[in-house]
């Protein structure tokens, strides 16, 4: 890598940090092509990105962020998985880390509260955010469907009276 592209790579890192809710620094301890392929598929699916990133060149683009305290965690293989969503991305790599040995959380950060590797965990252990929008629309939707079926009640009510009447005129 020459200086531009290095120069260029932190700029584009620094804009990463500064959009993103969550950042997962995991350790590769020996992936092959096809566990990393997986890994990346899952990260993109859950809305997330996985990044392999020179740590120094890393260390330069957290500076002046709120991840600035993930300094301490970029030693030796290191690569980052980040989201605007707070917990997609540490959800999709805990997920994978369950199925393999070959890679270890290292820790995290969400804006400026890092995080131990226990905590990523934690984090991914909460619902997504879509998970929660859909709580909250069924929450505020049971409401209106007990008020229309409480509307209705009588009316049903009252045509099965009517309908038993008729039945019994009829017999």
């Amino acid at each position: 890598m020459d200086r531009s592209q290095k120069a260029e790579s932190v700029a584009t890192l620094n804009a990463t940090f500064n959009e993103v809710g969550v950042v997962v620094v995991t350790r590769n301890l020996g992936m092959s092509v096809a566990q990393s392929t997986a890994l990346r598929g899952k990260i993109r699916d859950a809305g997330a990105t996985y990044k392999v990133a020179k740590n120094r060149l890393a260390k330069l683009a957290i500076q002046d962020t709120d991840y600035a305290g993930l300094d301490e965690f970029f030693t030796g293989p290191t690569a980052i998985a980040s989201s605007v969503d707070p917990v997609a991305a540490a959800k999709a790599v805990v997920d994978f880390a369950k199925t393999t040995d070959k890679i270890e959380i290292v820790g995290g950060s969400m804006g400026s509260q890092v995080l131990t590797p226990a905590g990523v965990q934690a984090l991914a252990s909460m619902p997504s955010l879509d998970e929660l929008r859909a709580k909250l629309i069924g929450l505020v939707q049971a409401p209106a469907t007990k008020i229309a079926q409480l509307s209705t009640a009588p009316a049903a009510k009252l045509a099965r009276v009517f309908g038993a009447y008729a039945a019994k005129d009829a017999a």
